[in-house]
């Protein structure tokens, strides 16, 4: 799973170029600074701290107990890509706290064994913490979701949109609220208006006054249709100029090593290996 998710990651660039538009992108594959600190960090952690990690146990359930050492292990790559360049703020959804969590106590475990070196990174959490799955809203939406209506992606048609939101499971109460504990998938249709206009859930709930559920899975499917439109246009002119896109990731594989060269030689010199 791992291993595949970073074979996918080049193919994800061109669509991170399309949405941030400045020249210094970089898969971490192309890194290696990033591996070996991971391999660092990895000696530091014990391997219960891994397994009670809530998306080890959720994918090692669905994968029937059978997850590789590469996905346990993950997480502390993570951690390493955050932590070669020394970060101090990361932005991340709410599914991703539990990592950020790991990624303080490896700082925190290798300043106190080595020296203080690693600031400790805070979390920032987005406004949307989490994007729940359209057919199950205790989940949350994964690209992973083996039911192909369940995720909207963002090179998804406008046809595909609205087949996906139609198929949104809701409830059998006609009004538009906002409720997550009591109407889960009405509220995460809520949450997803009101991420892609910019509105707050409030103004999204009054706004939809006198719709009744049927009739707002298109109302949203519309506005995410529109949002994701422009960035669609881009990704589709950026694919046409392959030159472009492996230009921008040699720039942006450059910069990183200059920032995570030292970094990581440092690190080699306080643990003794260097």
């Amino acid at each position: 799973m791992a291993l595949h998710s970073m074979r996918k990651a080049r193919g994800c660039w061109r669509f991170i170029r399309a949405l941030h538009k400045g020249p210094e992108v970089v898969p971490a594959p192309q890194v290696s600074e990033h591996t070996q600190l991971s391999w660092i960090l990895t000696c530091m952690v014990r391997l219960p701290r891994l397994q009670h990690l809530h998306q080890w146990k959720a994918k090692a359930a669905q994968q029937k107990h059978d997850g590789t050492v590469g996905l346990l292990t993950y997480p502390v790559l993570q951690a390493a890509d955050i932590l070669s360049y020394k970060s101090t703020h990361v932005p991340v959804g709410e599914d991703q706290v539990q990592h950020m969590e790991l990624v303080q106590d490896l700082a925190q475990g290798f300043n106190r064994k080595y020296g203080q070196f690693f600031p400790v990174p805070q979390t920032i959490l987005t406004s949307m913490k989490k994007v729940k799955s359209l057919r199950d809203p205790s989940a949350k939406m994964s690209k992973s979701d083996p039911d192909k209506l369940a995720t909207v992606h963002i090179t998804d048609s406008p046809e595909e949109i609205v087949r996906k939101f139609r198929k949104a499971v809701t409830d059998f109460t006609s009004e538009v609220t906002y409720d997550p504990a009591n109407r889960g998938g009405v509220s995460n249709l809520v949450t997803i208006h009101a991420a892609v206009t910019g509105l707050s859930v409030e103004e999204v709930v009054h706004r939809s006054t006198g719709i009744d559920t049927g009739r707002y899975k298109l109302v949203v499917a519309d506005a995410v249709i529109e949002k994701l439109t422009p960035i669609q246009r881009e990704i589709e002119k950026l694919k046409m100029d392959k030159d472009y896109l492996e230009k921008v990731l040699r720039i942006g594989s450059a910069k990183a090593k200059e920032l995570a060269y030292p970094v990581i030689k440092e690190v080699k010199k306080l643990v003794g290996i260097l």
